[in-house]
């Protein structure tokens, strides 16, 4: 039995359901063929199919130009953007590899009185890559959601607070893979001792610090796969982008203390909050998803988190008061970190921003009696949205006048290098005495 190439492993993963509503990371890595790749190959693959999803609106306005405009077939439509895709945005491809792999596939996928065309459209954006380059680059300008394959909406919003110049290095970052970090783990060990085991494991691990970091992130410049090291199986470190620390930052747990996660998993905010504890104290990790529960569970197992109790998020109302300090991380529109969440430029809309924020506010407000007089509460997002960042905490005020607002802060790449975050620290006013 033939082994199955990378790009036939990838034409699977983008042809398994519509493009635009699936985890195309999650189906290419639950594709058994994926495994058994050599490295090199399972990097090919990767590439292809997350190029492509970051890629789809460049990719669809090549297409129509090639094909004047006729729609294709899903499949068919997928089989050109496997092909264009290696010719304009993947150079160490050559072109005759790129156009004669996806004829290949074509034919093995039924397609064969197809291939005749699909051949010729390849060979054709293949001759004058030149001029569509040209054309595409002539796009940042004339209509940048298209040149860098954004929701027109989402564009536009950001233009307008932005500006043209700010805006093209956001898109540009949100279509740049991004690297690898990890957080030192100083429940099981300290930061030279896994700087010394990283070396030894063939790990590259470069410092990255910010004034929230505290020392503890690494980018991993290189490495193997993380599955296959020692120290991430021993719970060393976790995989968290330098961003997510913030929150941990400014809720500032003290040994000793209780702390609620609320919308917790997979976990990496709990289990730095256990870190900060050394253990000592209470975290109670609340989400709404059960498998997601066991995320945290396993995490923090993983971690020696042993201060974490995962519970599902009907049994919230049972801690009346009992909270020192409450973490909301809450769902949002995702908008600071569409590098890492690919599909979501695909599937969110503008008519969801009012609707987040309505949830966000009712989430804070249910949350309220679980905080003891004179506890801090601290409102997360990864949204760059105003209304979901300072309009929700602005109506939470108005809400809630036991309430005062403490520090905020945002991060984002144009500032800081990071995927975005806002997060705001909310004071309730201690028991009035006697």
């Amino acid at each position: 039995m033939e082994e199955a190439r990378p790009r036939q492993i990838a034409y699977r993963a983008i042809g398994h359901a519509d493009i635009a509503g699936d985890f195309l990371e999650h189906r290419l890595e639950a594709d058994p063929d994926f495994g058994r790749l050599q490295p090199a190959d399972r990097r090919l693959a990767q590439e292809l199919v997350y190029g492509i999803l970051r890629q789809r609106s460049a990719l669809d306005w090549i297409i129509a130009r090639r094909t004047d405009g006729r729609p294709q077939k899903p499949a068919l439509q997928n089989l050109l953007r496997l092909g264009i895709y290696q010719l304009f945005f993947l150079d160490r491809v050559p072109p005759h590899a790129a156009v004669n792999e996806t004829v290949k596939l074509a034919r093995e996928a039924g397609f064969v009185p197809q291939c005749g065309f699909l051949n010729a459209v390849l060979r054709g954006c293949d001759r004058d890559r030149e001029r569509i380059r040209a054309e595409l680059a002539a796009l940042r300008d004339s209509d940048p959601a298209v040149a860098w394959s954004h929701p027109r909406w989402l564009v536009d919003r950001w233009r307008q607070r932005l500006g043209d110049a700010d805006l093209r290095r956001l898109l540009d970052w949100d279509n740049s893979p991004p690297p690898t970090y990890a957080r030192v783990n100083t429940l099981k060990t300290d930061v030279e001792s896994v700087r010394a085991r990283w070396s030894a494991e063939g790990v590259t691990a470069v410092p990255f610090e910010r004034d929230w970091t505290r020392g503890l992130c690494f980018e991993l410049a290189a490495h193997p796969p993380l599955g296959s090291l020692a120290s991430f199986r021993d719970g060393d470190f976790y995989v968290q982008d330098p961003s997510t620390l913030l929150a941990v930052h400014l809720l500032d747990p003290r040994p000793g203390e209780r702390i609620l996660d609320l919308c917790a998993a997979p976990g990496g905010k709990a289990t730095l909050v256990a870190q900060f504890l050394g253990n000592q104290g209470a975290v109670v990790a609340f989400d709404s998803q059960p498998a997601r529960l066991r995320l945290v569970e396993e995490n923090a197992a993983r971690l020696g988190a042993t201060c974490i109790q995962a519970l599902p998020l009907g049994d919230i109302n049972s801690a009346v008061g009992f909270f020192d300090r409450i973490l909301v991380d809450a769902p949002c529109s995702n908008t600071g970190v569409l590098r890492r969440r690919l599909e979501l430029r695909w599937r969110l809309h503008a008519s969801e921003i009012p609707r987040l924020q309505a949830a966000q506010i009712a989430l804070l407000d249910q949350i309220v009696p679980l905080l003891r007089p004179g506890g801090t509460l601290v409102y997360s997002t990864c949204s760059f949205e105003p209304e979901e960042n300072a309009g929700v905490v602005e109506a939470f005020l108005a809400r809630h006048p036991e309430f005062t607002a403490g520090p905020w802060r945002e991060t984002g790449p144009l500032k800081d290098g990071v995927d975005g975050a806002y997060v705001a620290v909310l004071a309730k006013q201690p028991a009035a005495t006697g």
